[in-house]
């Protein structure tokens, strides 16, 4: 169980890494990708610390936790108090919370979080110690 924590969170980092140079670097990158990488990673990267967090869980239990904070975040976009927004307006704040609804996050999100409960579910298959579904 520790080995796939280290591994969640390796992957995590990397994950985090991509998600924000797609953000400074988007301008390199063809529009679709600077568009919605960013979104997608992230969705990716809360899969992967809630696996981190429920490492040996079913991958599908995960996905659909994972999914739950994501649109609750997004969600949360539609809310504007002073004391929430002005948590927005610092760094951390903003890359976690968001600033403004877009419908097109959810979509992101659930790409995100399907290709790392895919990717995961591919490669325990792979190795022959596959995970229950639910």
């Amino acid at each position: 169980m520790i080995r796939e924590r280290v591994a969640y969170f390796i992957f995590a980092l990397i994950v985090a890494i991509a998600g924000l140079a797609s953000r400074s670097y988007g301008a390199q990158l063809p529009t679709f990708f600077a568009d919605y990488a960013g979104d997608t990673l992230w969705a990716l990267m809360l899969f992967l610390l809630v696996s981190l967090l429920l490492a040996g869980q079913p991958v599908l239990a995960r996905a659909a936790v994972a999914l739950a904070i994501a649109f609750t975040v997004e969600l949360s976009q539609l809310y504007h108090a002073p004391w929430i927004d002005s948590i927005r307006q610092t760094t951390l704040g903003g890359l976690v919370l968001g600033f403004g609804f877009l419908w097109t996050d959810l979509v992101c999100y659930t790409v995100g979080i399907a290709l790392g409960a895919l990717s995961e579910r591919g490669l325990r298959k792979r190795k022959g110690n596959g995970d229950k579904i639910v």
